[in-house]
């Protein structure tokens, strides 16, 4: 393995960096969870996607579906969330990382009475700032719709308990 082509080919280097500060607000907030674009799509130029989401008590997150173009992480910052890796759902507390490749099934949630602070990185970087800012305005809408909207943005849903029975695989 090698590293990729290099996609600078100056001789120098150049000021490019992006700064964000720990006080910037939520660039969406829907319900109780706020969520904020710490590099998105345009910000990488489609490299990845880092996210910072932040999920009040009993926060209903996302039901199982897998992306067939980009993989999914998690990395808990504080508090537990509820991570379903297409088998088994596990607790996922401070410093628990889920990586979620392309095709994988996953779902998360916050059945606790306690907010919550996690990472989700997406990679490549596909633009889903528009999913988190319309994706409860095309659920008003209608179940077709909603799913329309889904998949443009990669995200197929599929039917599933919502919580399988312990040491049940799917």
């Amino acid at each position: 393995m090698s590293y990729p082509h290099p996609r600078h080919l100056g001789d120098k280097g150049e000021i490019s960096a992006v700064f964000r500060s720990a006080d910037t607000p939520p660039d969406v907030v829907s319900g109780t969870t706020a969520t904020h674009y710490l590099a998105s799509h345009a910000t990488t130029g489609g490299e990845f996607g880092l996210y910072k989401v932040d999920m009040g008590p009993k926060a209903p997150g996302a039901r199982t579906h897998f992306h067939r173009t980009i993989s999914e992480s998690f990395y808990v910052l504080s508090g537990e969330v509820r991570l379903y890796d297409g088998g088994t759902w596990l607790t996922g507390r401070q410093g628990d990382f889920l990586y979620v490749p392309a095709g994988g099934l996953h779902a998360f949630k916050n059945d606790t009475d306690e907010p919550l602070s996690m990472l989700m990185l997406f990679s490549p970087g596909a633009p889903r700032e528009e999913y988190f800012e319309r994706v409860a305005e095309f659920a008003r809408r209608g179940p077709e719709e909603l799913k329309a909207f889904q998949v443009k943005h990669d995200s197929y849903f599929v039917d599933a308990p919502d919580e399988p029975a312990p040491g049940r695989p799917r």
